[in-house]
């Protein structure tokens, strides 16, 4: 499979490119909403924008109403989203939400994929229970209760969290907390009795939440796809947020990494351009060629996810793992590069640094997916 976009993906990428330059630059989006310190973190109306666009049902199949794309396309909207630092609910709402709502019945669908559709509601994702990545040990209990279920527990570092109005919750049915099966995915509804927020920001200024669940009752229709069955269709949420994110990943790497050979073609020391070195212009090369191959190991996992191949679970990780670590040298160099100003919040450099921070531990960082790396590999 070539490792470039078709005409459609790369009319999509231009159409992007155009749009989050112009509509989700740093000066109008991340800026505006940070400064007046937002509690949401982001733009209702660049969102609904986003809907009009037909960003925000990408994944949704078109008997649902979306665009019926797969993970090519969404990585697409995704890179230039981490290029011009958007902040933005698409990654937890229209790709983490959209693929467990693919999973539920008529009626779940029914209910909630419109609204993510016309950009009127945003939705959230609720799968870790402490600092680091860890889905596979799930804690919070879903318990039966009449003809629905009491849910109890919390959940940390919900992204977006406050300022959804629906998330989609991993919960433990049956077994014991590390156990692979007797997980079940719940919709719950933001108005939920006995559902609160602890709302923190960010590193990179985006809002997300610890949210606890004290006995909040929910009905059978909450339930995606079937009781005890939901860790496949947690795997398959999981692994198209992990691809999403390595592909916002690159979009950092390569808007921290232009703006950096763009200062050092101007910057002057010595009565020269400071990218006259042949020192610098070895490292941004060195560069270059890293954000390349992290931009190629990214698509491919891309296209594996979207042709359901065996190998695409393995590839995410490395996607994920090495997307991590050229954003990191991206960041760094591009704040060294930039010499004393880099520091500042004058210069975006350092916010590209910020929202990579971020970016790394979601869904896991570059050592969670390495040792995934060894363990599907055999190791």
């Amino acid at each position: 499979m070539p490792l470039y976009y078709d005409d459609d993906q790369a009319m999509l990428a231009e159409t992007a490119s155009q749009f989050m330059a112009e509509e989700g630059s740093i000066k109008n989006q991340l800026r505006h909403w940070r400064d007046r310190d937002c509690k949401d973190g982001f733009g209702h109306g660049l969102w609904k924008q986003f809907a009009e666009m037909g960003f925000t049902g990408m994944l949704v199949d078109e008997d649902d109403g979306g665009l019926g794309m797969g993970q090519v396309e969404a990585g697409i909207v995704l890179e230039e989203i981490g290029r011009n630092l958007t902040p933005s609910p698409f990654l937890s709402s229209s790709v983490l939400a959209a693929t467990a709502l693919k999973h539920g019945s008529n009626d779940v669908k029914g209910r909630w994929l419109p609204d993510l559709i016309s950009g009127d509601k945003v939705y959230a994702v609720a799968i870790d229970e402490g600092p680091k990545h860890r889905p596979e040990r799930i804690a919070t209990k879903a318990e039966k209760s009449g003809n629905g279920f009491r849910l109890s527990g919390k959940k940390d570092f919900v992204v977006y969290g406050a300022s959804s109005e629906m998330i989609v919750v991993a919960a433990r049915t049956s077994g014991s907390d590390d156990d692979k099966d007797g997980i079940t995915l719940f919709a719950v509804p933001q108005d939920a009795s006995g559902m609160s927020h602890d709302s923190v920001r960010l590193v990179d200024s985006s809002m997300a939440s610890h949210v606890s669940f004290d006995n909040v009752e929910l009905d059978g229709d909450a339930v995606i796809g079937e009781v005890d069955g939901g860790r496949a269709i947690l795997d398959a949420v999981l692994m198209a947020g992990r691809v999403g994110s390595a592909a916002e990943g690159v979009g950092v790497a390569r808007g921290a990494m232009d703006m950096t050979v763009d200062y050092i073609k101007q910057r002057k020391q010595f009565g020269r351009l400071i990218g006259e070195f042949q020192a610098l212009q070895h490292r941004a090369a060195h560069l270059y060629s890293e954000v390349e191959i992290a931009r190629a190991v990214t698509v491919k996992a891309a296209q594996l996810v979207d042709g359901g191949s065996e190998k695409a679970e393995l590839m995410t990780s490395v996607a994920k793992a090495k997307v991590a670590k050229a954003a990191g040298l991206a960041v760094r160099e591009g704040v060294q590069m930039h010499g004393g100003i880099g520091m500042t919040d004058e210069y975006d450099i350092g916010l590209y640094m910020k929202r990579d921070r971020a970016l790394q531990e979601f869904l896991g960082d570059q050592y969670y997916h390495a040792g995934r790396v060894a363990e599907l590999s055999g190791y």
